[in-house]
């Protein structure tokens, strides 16, 4: 590449280097792609393997009752609820006529997934307890955002907005329980700050699950980057970012030759083990690679200004279960920390090697916290069966003020 802008590209790209590709996991895992293009040993041998996988699992298969609300900007976003199953005869009818509202879990996913995510949570919640599982704007079977089409930045507010639309359309009354991972956590924090009345009068619980109050501009992602290449590599991403959406064609199609460099990339900044299960590693591939280039450059300067350190305070009166894991990079568990410090009766725990998609990783112990939420909350009865699924080998460490560690359920 010559002198002059071909030069300046290119230092830009030296700067980003592998920090580019990691944020690329979470946030565009296409620049590593169209970087290494030209990788292709083996390559028809390992997508026969991939297909075997995909064939082989049956997870986010799970639907349930369709439904579609807008969003302010009018964009159509999609959810699905889990009923309970109905009482029948005299008696069930009797008591639909005098029972309240049933509480509802809202399920809220994080970037770069979709509510196929919460596969394991699901699969353990139904016939529970009322759940709802949404997508967010421009992922899953969500619409692109509209606003974003007219040229408007996403902001972790909108996204709270979008949370009460869907509240609003699928549990319009009766108590709430609030379970968001990475963005989903932020979601419901935008949530709080800018609909307190709706918290104080019907979340009776909330469970923010490897997310952040801010500060994620200074995450290294697990690189041993000197202050000053973070820096560089903040002020360089974005453009990077942009201008890789701008090429979406181009960079897709480097995502698929490379697909060998990418499942790579998922499984470390997934997971914290090397021995999760090859079948999950690909379903996490799946939900990732679905999220098109310019979705990734849309969301992810809306995690740079990120702050609502101030909204945690909606939840001081209510049962706060904050779960994080001890080999996330993506947001690591001083953030989780940071969340259990402005809320010192939360209920934090830490899950040993389990990295950043824990609820995949160690569905049967992170579902089991929700369990107990659950109980706490009153949404359940305690003597609620919450069925097992998955591994539940992570240790932890958990506590509420003054107590002491515990072992993994």
């Amino acid at each position: 590449m010559g002198d002059g802008v071909g030069d300046g590209v290119s230092e830009n790209w030296r700067k980003a280097g592998w920090a580019g590709a990691a944020i690329g996991v979470i946030a565009a895992g296409a620049a590593a792609g169209v970087a290494m293009e030209r990788l292709t040993v083996g390559r028809g041998m390992r997508m026969k393997a991939r297909l075997a996988l995909d064939a082989a699992g049956d997870y986010g298969s799970l639907r349930g009752t369709e439904g579609t609300t807008r969003a302010e900007d009018a964009t159509e976003i999609y959810y699905e609820t889990d009923e309970l199953p109905e009482e029948k005869g005299s008696r069930g009818r009797l008591l639909r006529r005098k029972a309240a509202a049933a509480p509802t879990v809202v399920f809220c996913h994080g970037y770069c997934l979709s509510q196929d995510s919460w596969h394991f949570q699901r699969a353990a919640l139904r016939g529970v307890v009322r759940s709802v599982y949404w997508d967010q704007r421009s992922h899953g079977r969500s619409a692109r955002g509209l606003a974003q089409a007219d040229g408007e930045p996403v902001t972790i507010e909108q996204l709270g907005r979008d949370l009460k639309a869907v509240i609003d359309a699928a549990a319009p009354e009766g108590p709430l329980v609030l379970v968001g991972h990475s963005m989903g956590g932020m979601t419901i924090m935008a949530l709080a700050e800018q609909f307190p009345g709706l918290v104080r009068e019907r979340v009776l619980g909330v469970a923010l699950i490897g997310t952040s109050s801010g500060g994620l501009g200074e995450v290294t992602y697990g690189l041993p980057l000197p202050a000053a290449g973070l820096s560089a590599v903040r002020r360089v991403l974005p453009g990077v970012l942009r201008a890789l959406g701008s090429q979406v064609e181009l960079v897709e199609k480097g995502r698929r030759a490379t697909a060998d460099l990418f499942a790579g990339m998922v499984k470390r900044y997934s997971f914290g083990s090397r021995e999760v299960d090859p079948a999950v590693a690909r379903f996490a591939e799946r939900l990732i690679e679905t999220t098109p280039i310019d979705v990734v450059a849309e969301f992810y300067p809306a995690f740079q200004i990120h702050d609502k350190s101030a909204a945690l305070q909606r939840f001081a009166d209510i049962p706060v279960t904050v779960i994080a894991g001890d080999r996330d990079m993506i947001t690591p568990a001083a953030h989780s920390e940071a969340i259990k410090a402005e809320l010192p009766a939360a209920e934090l725990t830490v899950l040993e090697s389990a990295g950043h998609l824990m609820m995949l990783e160690y569905p049967e112990t992170v579902t089991g916290l929700l369990g107990d939420l659950l109980v706490r909350t009153g949404a359940v009865a305690a003597a609620t069966n919450v069925g097992g699924h998955g591994r539940s080998t992570a240790g932890s460490t958990a506590g509420t003020a003054g107590s002491t560690p515990q072992p993994g359920h």
